[in-house]
């Protein structure tokens, strides 16, 4: 259960990445979320069901012609 006021969203929520974390590691890449997503360095997430999500990447990152 989420501590925070008001509480965070949960992990099937649109906003899921607005959760606070509750356990952060930057020298290892990931956070874990309030809603129990890990969420990575390269925006990628790993839900609470074991459903990855792939990163986000804007279109520039990935070659895309201008």
């Amino acid at each position: 259960m989420c501590p925070h006021k008001p509480p965070c969203p949960t992990a099937d929520s649109s906003d899921l990445d607005a959760a606070l974390p509750s356990v952060s590691h930057p020298e290892q890449g990931w956070s874990l979320l309030c809603n129990g997503v890990l969420l990575f360095e390269d925006t990628g997430k790993l839900l609470p069901n074991g459903r990855p999500v792939a990163p986000c990447r804007p279109a520039e990152m990935m070659g895309a012609a201008a």
